[in-house]
């Protein structure tokens, strides 16, 4: 059983001094959108690729899946999957951050390993189901986010399952970043669906309550609250100082 959550520096507070009400300026010049045959063809390779055909499909989520599925799903459990790593690795100049202010978006990255929570998928209407999940991960050609089989480790054995891996051939990844320019990215961006801060502090709140610690994700939120605390005081200061020379004599 998880232990008590440690209480996060990064609060909705903080999420709130982030948001700003945006419109969604849509795809942009120059991007192609996956059509519903593309999708379809999608789903159809991830399940010709299935690596243990007749096993359950299992789901590998380690972000917004966890906190926010949309699909269902009849059992869950905790695995760790070796050879990944969570990463703000690509840059968002839609959805959370704008083309004037990008923001960051978490991946599967190589390197490392990555605990994350297991979803076995009913066997039932599975096409469907991966059309709908594909549909919410990625939009754009090429891929960002691309569905993948990994093996993943559970304290019943390894398992195979579908997860999110970045595409390094995107042009918008970003590269490995360190955790202090994540954080300042994060502590400003905002999109139509909302903010990175708000996107992390969902993250790393589900996981706790699920007694998983990443270590980055927790060192992380921790700056993005300061960056955010330094930011808000800033505008405070440079509020007073034109109130200052505002003032009549």
């Amino acid at each position: 059983m998880p232990g008590k959550p440690r209480p996060l520096s990064l609060t909705p507070a903080h999420v709130a001094q982030v948001h700003r009400a945006i419109d969604d300026g849509g795809p942009g010049p120059g991007a192609v959108l996956h059509s519903d045959a593309d999708y379809d063809e999608w789903v159809e390779r991830m399940i010709r690729s299935h690596p243990a055909p007749g096993s359950p499909t299992m789901l590998f989520a380690y972000g917004s899946l966890i906190w926010r599925p949309e699909i269902e799903y009849v059992g869950e459990t905790v695995g760790v999957a070796r050879g990944w790593h969570r990463a703000f690795c690509f840059r968002m100049i839609r959805f959370r951050g704008t083309p004037e202010q990008p923001g960051l978006m978490m991946a599967l990255d190589r390197g490392g390993q990555c605990r994350g929570v297991l979803y076995q998928l009913p066997d039932d209407g599975i096409e469907g189901q991966l059309g709908k999940l594909f549909r919410r991960e990625f939009t754009y050609k090429p891929p960002n986010s691309m569905p993948r089989w990994i093996k993943v480790e559970t304290a019943s054995g390894p398992v195979s399952a579908l997860s999110f891996v970045m595409n390094r051939a995107s042009p918008l990844y970003a590269g490995s970043l360190s955790l202090e320019a994540v954080a300042e990215v994060l502590a400003c961006a905002c999109g139509h669906v909302g903010s990175g801060a708000e996107y992390l502090l969902n993250t790393v709140t589900h996981l706790e309550a699920r007694g998983i610690r990443d270590r980055n994700l927790w060192r992380l939120q921790a700056l993005v609250a300061e960056c955010i605390e330094r930011n808000n005081d800033g505008a405070r200061e440079r509020g007073s100082e034109r109130l200052t020379i505002r003032r009549p004599v």
